[in-house]
């Protein structure tokens, strides 16, 4: 029996510099996403935008050198207490971005309903990175190390204390910008790692396959963090921080189509879609076409 799926928009904009991200879950809404979900026989209810902090553009914690700490922080617990509520009714959470900085909330909101879920992480970038190893204070390029209990103490401790996920119950699918001090933590960790190197010589399909292997034989649920600048930029021009190089369009169908037939994902949010750096809409419109490949044939895995 399908679930029916909770969309959630999440327009956290505070984590990163640049001004429009908190606007990606409308572009996202109007790219046709409910006439896509309507199409597949997909059964949703949509709770709208969360009200989250918008205030302290870049303002600099003094302690911490972060930016926008206690508003961030605030956010992603309005995230968590949502995604819980929707996950506790039965439904398939949908989480529309906003910055990467809301997978804290997304995770915390999750966590407690499995004893060993899994992340993907599709991205260009690793979001290891803490205050003493973060270049520019950006709370969206720490997210994933706070989902490991890495970071600070208001991040980390937001519906729990700690740790969230296990670093072997993660996989990062298209990196190929990693701070120094990621690439330690990756090493000491044995976080597993699939940079765009690993997939130019075996193949999208064959690192999918390993990927989804390695995760079903040891997690009971997955979340899918997709952030769009794990594509090239040729694809999505409405991003914040893309970087030249990334996993194409036709690969990026198949990564669905994949997870799809896996069963795998409990949950999946789409982040860093910034309409105001768009060309008409171009990203949010492919975004909305990989949701519509991953909810085709509503192969989605109970929670």
């Amino acid at each position: 029996m399908v679930r029916k799926v909770g969309i959630i928009g999440a327009p956290i904009t505070i984590g990163q510099p640049k001004f429009g991200v908190d606007l990606g879950p409308k572009a996202i809404r109007y790219a046709w996403l409910y006439e896509q979900l309507t199409s597949l026989k997909v059964d949703y209810v949509d709770y709208g935008d969360l009200d989250v902090p918008a205030d302290g553009k870049d303002w600099i914690d003094p302690d911490t050198k972060l930016k926008n700490l206690e508003s961030v922080a605030q956010g992603n617990e309005i995230i968590a207490k949502k995604v819980e509520e929707v996950h506790s009714r039965g439904e398939f959470p949908l989480i529309l971005g906003g910055d990467h900085s809301i997978a804290i909330g997304t995770v915390a909101g999750l966590y407690k309903n499995f004893e060993n879920l899994g992340v993907i992480w599709f991205d260009a970038h690793a979001d290891l990175n803490s205050g003493e190893t973060s270049p520019s204070g950006n709370i969206h390029g720490m997210s994933l190390a706070v989902n490991l209990g890495i970071g600070n103490d208001r991040l980390t401790s937001i519906n729990g204390k700690g740790q969230k996920v296990k670093p072997e119950h993660i996989v990062i699918i298209g990196a190929r910008e990693i701070d120094p001090g990621e690439k330690k933590l990756i090493q000491e960790l044995g976080i597993k790692v699939y940079s765009m190197n690993d997939i130019e010589k075996r193949g999208i399909e064959k690192v999918m396959a390993e990927a989804i292997d390695y995760l079903q034989s040891q997690t009971d649920g997955v979340h899918l963090s997709f952030d769009v600048d794990g594509l090239d930029p040729i694809h999505t021009p409405g991003t914040g921080t893309p970087v030249d190089g990334g996993i194409t369009l036709r690969e990026a169908h198949l990564v669905m189509e994949m997870l799809r037939e896996s069963q795998l994902i409990s949950s999946l949010e789409i982040v860093e879609v910034n309409p105001l750096l768009d060309h008409e809409n171009k990203t949010a419109e492919l975004t909305v076409d990989l949701l519509a490949t991953f909810f085709d044939e509503q192969n989605i895995k109970k929670g």
